[in-house]
Parts: structure tokens; C-alpha cells; sequence
């Protein structure tokens, strides 16, 4: 007899109406979040190594472009380090080396006339003592002895000055000079790296948008990158299940051909609702109002963006 009511209230599961409620699916489809390539400098594409479906990985040079202004206003600049450094350091060191040798060589020849000069002002003294000469020779002997000693005077300080340093204001005007100009040449060895585009993440180029030898503008992008395993799901809550659902929940996700126990998270899901948009084809669903989802795939394996998906949410 229990076998015959249990066979009865099997049947009566399978009558419209009379059996437990049909778990709630949500249609949907897949979405990638595609990843752009763009410069940040417009000019010419002189290189373009890379095809639509190539896999890249992040580093991997995608586009190059022309160089020639850009190498230009390096060698510029790093001349303008040369003769910035060149003139601070002369500051900081004093004369040149050559320049001093000179001062010096004029300094003993000075020296030796200072000592011509004392021997013929001691002779004229001597001889004028004894009456041999006149007065005025010890006058045109003394002269010339303090013109000797003035020159010796003269040309040791020019020398004094010459090896000592700049004073610091000179030296700190000299230094801010280099630096400007270093950060000039930093910047222009920016400005050439930047001519080689290069793949901001690992993936699959999805689109190019240029070709070899055309210009791409400031900012529009090369070519789009699909990134490995950033697929998500996108899908429409009815109003009724909103309250059932959380960021961070777990949804199983099916499609035609694809592989069972796929899973997503949870991790978006709209405060307003809107209605039903045009790819949701039930009848039933069409006039009701609905919250956007999305659900990042784990392993969305070989699954391809626009692809329809069910979703169902997981206890």
C-alpha cells in the first residue's frame, strides 16, 4: 500500500501546479573586459609586429613609432648636460689647470725682476753713499723696485684667486643649471621610450585598428587585448529574486556545449532596476522589471565573449 501512494504522489509532482516550484534560472550572456593599447604620443606607425589573435604577454612589444624628433631632442639635451656639467665643475674646481700653470709662470717671472730690482736699488744706495752717483738715480731705483713689488703683489693674488673656488651663489645657480638640464634629458629619454607601445597585461589581441605606416592620433587606441580568463556574466534579476541575491555569492553557469560545473562570483549587482532589455526573449520576462548582474568566471576556459549563458544561483 506505501508503494502505491508513493507512486501517487510521484505522478502528482509531474501535474502543472501540484509539484514543488521550478528552481529560477536567469538568461544572460558572456562580456569580456577588453584591455587597450593607446600612446601617449601621436606619430607615424613604423613598426607593427604583432596579428589579430596573437597571444601577448605583458611587456611584449606591440607597436613602435617614429623616432626621429624624439632621438633628436635627446642628443640635444644630453649635450646640455655636457656643457652644464662642464661649467659647474669649473666652478666647484676653480680655473683650469692651464690657466693657473700661466699665473704661475708670470708670478716667477715677476719675482725675479722684484729681485733685479732690489740688487740695483742696494748697488745705487751703496754707490750714492760713497758719492759716486746722484740722487736721482736712488730715486729711479727705488721706483722701480715698489713697481716690482706692486706687480709681484698683483699677480699672486690673481693667482690666490684663481685656484679657489667660485663663491656658493655662483656654485648653486651653476648646479640648479645641470640639474634642469639633466631632468630635460630624463624626460626626453621618456618621451623616446614612449614611441614603443607594449602590452599592458597578458592576453589575445582581439582587434587592430591601424595599420603599418599610418598615424595614430594621442590617446585612440591600437589594437584591443582580450585578457586571459576575464570573462564575466552578464544576466537580469527579477524583481521578485533581487532580495535573494549578494556580491560574493556563487552562480553555476551552463550554456549550449559548454562544459557542466562552470561557476562565477558575484560582483556586481544594480540598486535600480530598469526594464527588461531586447536580448531577453521570453514573453514572460519582457514586461517585467529586472536588476543587472554580473558574475566573473573562474575558469571560463574556451568560452568567447557574446556567447548566451543560464544562470542559476547556488544554494
Amino acid at each position: 500500500m506505501s508503494d502505491l501512494w508513493a507512486w501517487l504522489f510521484g505522478l502528482l509532482a509531474f501535474i502543472p501546479g501540484l509539484g514543488p516550484p521550478p528552481e529560477p534560472v536567469y538568461t544572460g550572456y558572456l562580456e569580456a573586459d577588453y584591455v587597450y593599447a593607446a600612446p601617449v604620443s601621436a606619430g607615424r606607425i613604423a613598426a607593427l609586429p604583432v596579428k589579430e589573435g596573437q597571444v601577448v604577454r605583458a611587456g611584449d612589444v606591440l607597436a613602435v613609432l617614429a623616432t626621429d624628433q624624439q632621438e633628436a631632442a635627446l642628443r640635444g639635451a644630453e649635450a646640455r648636460v655636457e656643457a652644464a656639467d662642464a661649467t659647474w665643475r669649473n666652478l666647484v674646481t676653480g680655473s683650469r689647470a692651464q690657466e693657473i700653470d700661466v699665473t704661475r709662470a708670470a708670478l716667477t717671472k715677476a719675482k725675479a725682476d722684484l729681485a733685479l730690482a732690489q740688487s740695483n736699488f742696494d748697488r745705487s744706495q751703496n754707490l750714492f753713499e760713497r758719492g759716486v752717483i746722484a740722487q736721482a738715480k736712488v730715486d729711479q731705483d727705488r721706483s722701480s723696485l715698489a713697481s716690482a713689488q706692486a706687480q709681484v703683489d698683483q699677480i699672486e693674488a690673481q693667482l690666490q684667486v684663481a685656484e679657489l673656488p667660485a663663491r656658493d651663489a655662483q656654485q648653486v645657480a651653476a648646479e640648479a643649471d645641470l640639474n634642469a638640464a639633466q631632468a630635460d634629458a630624463d624626460r626626453a629619454r621618456a618621451d623616446l621610450a614612449d614611441r614603443t607601445i607594449t602590452a599592458p597585461i597578458d592576453g589575445r589581441i582581439e582587434r587592430l585598428y591601424f595599420s603599418l605606416g599610418e598615424m595614430l592620433p594621442l590617446g585612440t587606441p591600437l589594437l584591443s587585448i582580450l585578457p586571459e580568463g576575464r570573462l564575466k556574466a552578464k544576466f537580469y534579476i527579477g524583481e521578485a529574486d533581487r532580495a535573494a541575491f549578494a556580491l560574493g555569492d556563487e552562480v553555476e553557469i551552463s550554456c549550449d556545449g559548454c562544459a557542466t560545473g562552470l561557476r562565477g562570483t558575484l560582483t556586481f549587482l544594480a540598486s535600480d532596476p530598469q526594464t527588461t532589455p531586447p536580448i531577453i526573449y521570453s514573453r514572460d520576462e519582457r514586461s517585467r522589471l529586472v536588476f543587472l548582474a554580473e558574475a566573473e568566471l573562474a575558469e571560463p576556459g574556451k568560452l568567447l565573449p557574446g556567447q548566451p549563458v543560464t544562470v542559476r544561483r547556488l544554494p
